[in-house]
């Protein structure tokens, strides 16, 4: 079963309601030069070079071999070089993915396994991917209790332990029917049904908590549906990416949700340009742990009208089946307001240029490949 879906926490946290005079380390008020020594002293020693001066991190991905984790260890070390990201699942990988850089097994579920993997390679940052999507999630509950939540706070021991920054990544699924949906802000009710969307609201919680009694370094985006040119994984939005497989190699489709359900979409590099954004946003910026991101939302037949530009015979079919009760009760309008002002995130993707890369990339990558 497929598990998947970028400078280091100091002893003391800055905190935002203290004056900038002023820094907490372990309850006792600090003078900010003082502060500033203390995270200095902390700094790993690999990141100082050159006169002192921070270089690269060493960065962990966990549930490597999923949607995002491929690409993202593509991403990162095209920033930090080749060595300088690690990729790690519990699957086989391909011979590609071991040529491309740095592989290795990693359980998240073994502490002491983690723990050794951070030690041997000198892990600066994790970026935590396992995780066991929507509709796969509600086919094995204590399964996805194990691996989203147990796994979950195994990497955030880890991350107090070794003074890491943290990226966990949340979901449009971490709200629920009684939130508010057209916009979703930032900070609301929630009560997700799914085990899912549960799972993302207790590492939200918990990370802030890691982060205002531990001064951990953690942080989180709630990704909406994000669309790739990799084959669909089980997630309620994945329509959105399996109607470019299947219309381009048969011309059908027969979608799982209702033509007028709207929802909140991102094309892979936006999502994963706002992740390294993010993570590498000065402390100062954020103004919370936590926020929204997204670029477009669109209906299934809003999608279908865009891509029958390409496929002119496309026929889709629409039988909704239990993943619907699933996106009814998600956001259909997100609100990244806060994203936008606090760090300056920007989409570049919109529809139009998300059918027109997806049409190509699917075409080139497998609809030509898997005819020869």
């Amino acid at each position: 079963m497929l598990l998947r879906k970028a400078s280091t926490a100091f002893g003391g946290c800055l905190r935002q309601q203290m004056p900038r005079a002023a820094a907490v380390d372990g309850g006792v008020v600090l003078p900010l030069a003082v502060a500033k020594q203390q995270q200095q002293q902390l700094l790993p020693r690999r990141w100082l070079s050159n006169g002192g001066r921070k270089t690269h991190p060493k960065i962990l991905i966990t549930g490597g071999l999923g949607q995002l984790g491929v690409e993202c260890a593509k991403l990162l070390r095209s920033q930090y070089g080749e060595e300088s990201v690690i990729l790690s699942d519990i699957i086989k990988p391909s011979n590609e993915i071991v040529n491309s850089g740095p592989y290795i097994f990693a359980d998240i579920l073994d502490f002491k396994g983690l723990q050794k993997i951070v030690v041997d390679h000198r892990v600066d940052w994790i970026i935590h991917f396992s995780a066991l999507l929507s509709a796969i999630g509600e086919q094995n509950v204590p399964l996805a209790v194990r691996v989203n939540i147990e796994g979950m706070h195994n990497v955030l021991e880890l991350a107090k332990q070794y003074k890491l920054r943290i990226f966990v990544p949340s979901t449009i699924g971490a709200f629920g029917p009684d939130s508010p949906r057209n916009p979703t802000p930032n900070v609301t009710i929630q009560r997700p049904r799914t085990i899912y969307g549960v799972s993302k609201v207790h590492a939200e919680l918990m990370g802030e908590y890691y982060y205002h009694k531990f001064g951990l370094d953690f942080r989180c985006l709630r990704f909406p549906g994000v669309i790739s040119s990799d084959p669909p994984g089980g997630g309620t939005t994945d329509y959105a990416v399996a109607i470019f497989f299947e219309g381009l190699k048969t011309g059908k489709y027969q979608c799982y949700l209702k033509p007028d359900t709207r929802l909140p979409m991102m094309y892979i590099e936006d999502c994963l340009r706002s992740l390294l954004e993010f993570m590498t946003a000065p402390e100062e910026k954020l103004q919370r742990r936590v926020y929204n991101v997204t670029a477009m939302s669109f209906t299934p037949e809003e999608l279908v009208e865009k891509l029958s530009k390409y496929i002119p015979e496309l026929h889709v079919s629409y039988r909704p089946d239990s993943r619907q009760l699933i996106a009814d009760s998600w956001p259909q309008i997100f609100d990244d307001s806060e994203a936008r002002r606090d760090w300056g995130w920007q989409h570049h993707y919109d529809l139009d240029k998300l059918v027109d890369l997806m049409v190509r990339d699917v075409t080139e990558n497998y609809i030509k490949k898997t005819s020869n």
